[in-house]
């Protein structure tokens, strides 16, 4: 049971019967779920999930529109097999949930899939789009890959590194206003933090009035007041990764 006195603020949000365009398969020791655009291409981009894992449907779906629109989309298991998060988790329990799944722990698995992508995929642009969980470890590849040509940060931020603003690749991070999981206040310390110090182009952006997982947990065609911000998010991210890809 979930612990009512402290309920989890990364709510599940709308979760989809989506099945998904792609397909599942193995690369080295990650399960992956992969989608191909119907006209061949040598970009792609490695769909991050959040704390609901690899296989939640929203974030397959989400693959499928980067796929749509040009782009090989992989989305691993970072996970690596273990229990992702569920809404019936008590919240109280996150942090050691989370002990083995770090976000800045996914070397190892990010070079395979570049190794893929680049070797079987003839992948010469690659870029990274991450949400929640995800949105953490997009962060933290900005700040290890420079051959990551972009990167879309989605409600996540790297908080515990000294080297966290110094970007080594394009990052748009997308916001909530009333994200209950990351404060206002953290992300105009990343904003000023990174005018300072980072030497390549970025870019913070808040939605006003939406919530934690807004853009890939919540469906337009139910939330009519929500649907203007959640495409035009959307729309964001596929114009950075056009722009620096």
């Amino acid at each position: 049971m979930a612990n009512e006195e402290k309920p989890c603020p990364c709510d599940i949000g709308d979760r989809m019967e989506y099945g998904g365009l792609g397909q599942e398969m193995q690369i080295e020791h990650v399960k992956v779920y992969v989608v191909k655009p119907a006209v061949k291409t040598d970009k792609a981009v490695i769909v991050i999930q959040d704390i609901y894992g690899w296989q939640l449907p929203n974030t397959r779906y989400m693959a499928d529109m980067l796929s749509s629109n040009g782009y090989i989309a992989v989305v691993p298991d970072f996970f690596l097999g273990k229990e992702p998060w569920s809404p019936s988790h008590d919240w109280s329990k996150f942090q050691e949930w989370l002990e083995d799944k770090k976000p800045t722990n996914i070397n190892k698995e990010v070079d395979a899939i570049m190794k893929y992508l680049r070797e079987q995929c003839g992948a010469i642009r690659i870029g990274s789009v991450g949400f929640c969980w995800g949105g953490v470890a997009t962060h933290y590849l900005a700040l290890q890959y420079p051959d990551i040509q972009a990167g879309v940060s989605v409600y996540g931020i790297v908080r515990e590194r000294e080297d966290r603003y110094q970007l080594k690749s394009p990052t748009l991070f997308i916001f909530a206003e009333n994200d209950a999981v990351i404060p206002l206040d953290q992300v105009k310390v990343l904003e000023e933090h990174l005018q300072e110090k980072c030497t390549v182009h970025f870019q913070v952006k808040i939605f006003p009035g939406q919530t934690h997982g807004f853009v890939h947990r919540k469906r337009e065609d139910i939330n009519p007041a929500d649907k203007p911000f959640i495409q035009e998010a959307r729309t964001d991210m596929l114009n950075w990764l056009k722009k620096y890809m």
